[in-house]
């Protein structure tokens, strides 16, 4: 039986970009590009593990004509998905990208409402699934009335089966999912100062604020844009330096880092190289429009590209 890398998106999205240059607000704007597909930060990590051809299986939450747009678009895609249907509407998520001024605007919807009833339909869900899961990755926010601490509970119920859990969210969820010891949380600089409750000045913080939450996780990657990313695993700090790409649009690049990441830890790499297929996929991602629609032989010309060195 094959594994697959099994994604939860809590808050899963019909993703629109426009590519608009020049975008000035109270003026009537025509896109020059237009691209519509299946979102959430889960779905955008299935996707590149797809395009790494690796095994994966979108779950989560959705709902509504919206949520028939994601699961119909996978479909086409070739992503496997088998999602909790709840009542309301799946979001909609809008990101206006501006080519000539390198700027990306975006507007996201709320989400349907969701509550405890629904939470304990998806860890039915999840609990029936892990069995064929090689990891379990948490990506994204929640829709409204979300339990907080739904991340922990899905861990637990990995952990009683030995699968790893990932965990990549913001704010409570975060919080109480650092709490039930995931294998890997990867927050980017935003999401650590809300963990440490203050302002990350310089890589010396940085470093201080990964290595406060450490013990609650074996790997702490931290995302840091066009400035790459560290990583704090089996007492050693590296850092992988960003990568100079053409600037497309960053929507989706956090995602692709941590697919590439799991890709690796799949193919067997060391930590090191798991590191940089994670920079290659991000900086890969920047040079396209659409989230996690980075092309496999940019991938391959950055990961060669890509570099590590030891801090501590």
């Amino acid at each position: 039986m094959e594994k697959f890398v099994l994604t939860i998106t809590l808050n899963a999205a019909v993703d629109k970009t426009y590519v608009v240059n020049n975008f000035t607000l109270d003026r009537v704007h025509r896109p020059q590009e237009m691209k519509s597909v299946a979102g959430g930060k889960g779905i955008n990590v299935a996707r590149v593990c797809k395009t790494l051809g690796k095994p994966s299986l979108a779950s989560g939450f959705v709902a509504g004509h919206n949520g028939r747009f994601i699961e119909n678009h996978l479909k086409m895609e070739g992503i496997p998905f088998d999602f909790v249907r709840v009542k309301g509407e799946s979001r909609l998520c809008i990101a206006i990208v501006d080519l000539v001024n390198k700027t990306q605007t975006e507007v996201n919807e709320w989400g349907p409402p969701v509550g405890e009833r629904e939470a304990r339909r998806l860890e039915r869900k999840v609990k029936e699934l892990l069995p064929r899961a090689s990891f379990l990755v948490f990506s994204g926010s929640a829709p409204p009335g979300t339990p907080q601490d739904i991340f922990a509970r899905l861990t637990i119920l990995a952990k009683d089966v030995g699968v790893p859990a990932i965990l990549d969210t913001s704010g409570e969820l975060l919080r109480f999912g650092l709490e039930a010891r995931p294998f890997m949380v990867k927050p980017n600089i935003r999401e650590l100062e809300y963990l440490v409750g203050g302002d990350l000045n310089d890589e010396k913080d940085v470093i201080e604020a990964m290595r406060a939450i450490s013990d609650r996780a074996e790997i702490v990657v931290v995302t840091m844009g066009k400035e790459g990313a560290i990583m704090l695993a089996d007492g050693e700090t590296i850092h992988t330096p960003g990568l100079d790409v053409p600037f497309v649009s960053a929507l989706g690049s956090g995602d692709s880092f941590l697919a590439g990441f799991i890709c690796g830890l799949l193919d067997n790499l060391s930590l090191e190289d798991c590191l940089r297929l994670g920079n290659a996929c991000g900086a890969a991602n920047v040079m396209v429009v659409g989230a996690g629609m980075a092309r496999r032989e940019d991938i391959g010309l950055l990961f060669k590209r890509a570099t590590c060195k030891l801090i501590y």
